[in-house]
């Protein structure tokens, strides 16, 4: 993957624009309003609603999704959109959100929808591509400065007078099917590492049930766990309730707003989690000593103390940082082992797909679902004896390491594949490249 293996054009020139800078001899500069022109089409009965999406999709709402989306009572100003459209969402061009339709329908009064000012002569595709280089390079936020401060729109007649790169139409056609083609082949094995991470999860949650459940020693005697969700258990085992291992807390009952502060101590949520069991503490969001102080009076958090998120993300599991203030955000409990459970094995029970099976009848809340601290009391775990924890843990830690290492080099090869293909849309549609 190396874009300087593709060859260059034969001579150059300056464009005569800053920012464009040196373009192929055979390539123009034209400003937009001279390649498109907008369209203003009414809405016909049969058409359904087209999004125009931040990673260059424009497409029926419904080939997407149809969950997160505002619907207008009355759609003021919308106008037809037809296949093969260029289109530009004017709030949302800086994050990408251009390009070429591909179906018939209707959109917003926001977005234009453009067709070539001279049939023939323009390959939206390619415009597609170049736009939104221009926005993801931080370009279109740059120019945009200039056209109207402090704005965030980029609407048509910003877009009708900006000065483009302009190649021959056969070579707008040759970029978009080299590009069509590339991209499809990166996009494909980008998508075979993701299920090569969700498969490589799995296997770390298997081992992980494997390990709290069943222990190491497959020769040994097992028994019924009386849970219909666990079943069979080592002989000597127990199942009991998180109250058997430990002190549950909520940190906050008063459900109070913590005292933001702009220089404190940090506050944690599960958005402060990361993987690996770590908790990130250089946070964004800090809060006061009374806020501290208050917490630690009713959470004593000592060595080996877990936070276990109750609300929201339910079931995400931390250990603490031993001898740092912090403070906890209320959607998260703390649980004080007690001298039958080793901290870290908690840990690792905890994280185990068995608990799972316990939230559901329980949860309450429609928007935001949620266990009770009581429920978190009562979920049931399988302990082991004391002796045999650390065993498994140090099991764990080295087996889900692999997985951890395993994923972390496909997710290198992800970062690196779509790093590629950005340099190689720049390339291509800057003409540092010459792909035909």
């Amino acid at each position: 993957m190396n874009i300087a293996a593709f060859p260059k054009y034969e001579s150059y020139q300056d464009s005569g624009v800053k920012w464009i800078g040196k373009i192929p001899a055979s390539w123009d500069v034209r400003r937009g309003k001279w390649l498109f022109k907008r369209m203003d089409r009414p809405v016909r009965p049969e058409d359904e609603i087209v999004t125009c999406f931040r990673d260059g999709m424009v497409t029926l709402r419904s080939n997407r999704r149809t969950e997160g989306f505002t619907n207008a009572m009355k759609e003021h100003g919308y106008q037809g959109i037809r296949k093969g459209d260029f289109v530009i969402h004017s709030m949302d061009a800086f994050a990408g959100a251009i390009g070429v339709s591909d179906s018939d329908g209707k959109s917003t009064p926001v977005y234009s929808a453009c067709v070539p000012r001279v049939a023939g002569t323009v390959e939206p595709a390619f415009y597609a591509y170049y736009m939104r280089h221009i926005a993801l390079s931080g370009l279109l936020v740059a120019m945009a400065k200039g056209i109207r401060e402090r704005s965030t729109d980029f609407r048509f007649n910003d877009f009708a007078d900006l000065a483009l790169a302009a190649p021959p139409i056969g070579e707008q056609k040759a970029i978009v099917a080299f590009l069509d083609g590339k991209c499809a082949t990166i996009d494909e094995a980008v998508r075979i590492k993701e299920e090569q991470i969700k498969l490589l999860r799995e296997r770390r949650q298997i081992l992980i049930q494997q390990a709290v459940t069943r222990g190491l020693n497959p020769d040994a005697p097992m028994k019924d766990s009386g849970i219909d969700w666990i079943g069979q258990i080592p002989a000597h085992w127990e199942a009991v309730p998180i109250l058997a291992v430990g002190e549950v807390i909520d940190p906050n009952p008063s459900h109070r707003n913590p005292e933001y502060v702009d220089e404190g101590f940090p506050f944690i949520s599960t958005q402060e989690f990361r993987p690996g069991g770590a908790i990130e503490i250089d946070t964004p969001r800090r809060v006061s000593k009374k806020t501290v102080e208050e917490q630690e009076d009713r959470c004593k958090f000592a060595k080996g103390s877990l936070v276990f998120s109750r609300k929201g993300t339910i079931g995400a599991v931390r250990v603490l940082p031993s001898g740092i203030r912090l403070g906890i955000l209320d959607s998260l409990c703390v649980i004080n082992p007690n001298r039958r459970v080793d901290p870290t094995y908690l840990f690792w029970t905890l994280s185990s797909d068995y608990l799972v099976a316990q939230y559901g009848p329980t949860l309450r809340g429609a928007a935001l679902p949620q266990l009770s601290v009581g429920r978190v009391r009562s979920l049931k775990i399988i302990l082991p004896p004391k002796d045999e924890q650390p065993k498994i843990v140090q099991h764990l830690e080295r087996e889900t390491g692999k997985v951890e290492n395993a994923i972390s080099i496909k997710q290198d090869q992800i970062a690196a594949l779509k790093e590629y293909k950005t340099s190689l849309i720049n390339a291509a549609v800057t003409g540092k490249i010459k792909v035909i």
